[in-house]
């Protein structure tokens, strides 16, 4: 078995992690991504393995999960956000990029166009109205995305988040 050098540090019921996901367009949608066993839809990435950039991992992840080569756009947000889930208090500190990914990678407007197993998740890939309406509905977190999808910032931005108590969606 390989070795995990995902960055994820755990103390007690505390984890603190490092997430890099990308926002990838067509048609006025953007792809989102979910574990089937969660409530909620998020932006596709995954953790940052110890050694590699930022756009490593987000390619890395695209190239696992989709089979695709992204091209990797500027950075939007870092993000440090907090969180509660699975009993849990998250700190995670997340860099969203704008990512370009291949017109062979499925478009359909309410479909599920792509489901993989991903170690214990089985993950599924749709594309959603890029409104801040869709993402509100969808329950999407970080949540302020929601808010900026329809005016993403010309350069990147920091911000401190509290997304509150993810298990109550």
């Amino acid at each position: 078995m390989a070795k995990d050098n995902r960055i994820r540090i755990k103390q007690q019921n505390r984890i603190f992690q490092m997430r890099i996901a990308g926002l990838a367009f067509r048609n006025g949608h953007v792809l989102v991504h979910r574990a089937v066993h969660e409530k909620f839809w998020t932006f596709p990435g995954g953790r940052a393995e110890i050694g590699e950039t930022s756009q490593e991992t987000l390619s890395r992840e695209m190239a696992e999960e989709l089979g695709v080569e992204a091209r990797i756009d500027r950075l939007l947000w870092s993000v440090e956000n907090f969180f509660h889930y699975e009993g849990r208090d998250w700190h995670e500190l997340g860099y969203y990029y704008l990512m370009h990914l291949p017109d062979t990678l499925p478009f359909h407007e309410t479909d599920i166009i792509h489901r993989i197993q991903d170690g214990k998740n089985a993950l599924e890939f749709k594309w959603a109205k890029a409104t801040k309406q869709a993402l509100t509905a969808l329950d999407i977190p970080p949540y302020f995305i929601a808010h900026e999808i329809e005016n993403l910032p010309q350069t990147s931005r920091h911000l401190v988040w509290d997304d509150g108590n993810l298990d109550d969606k």
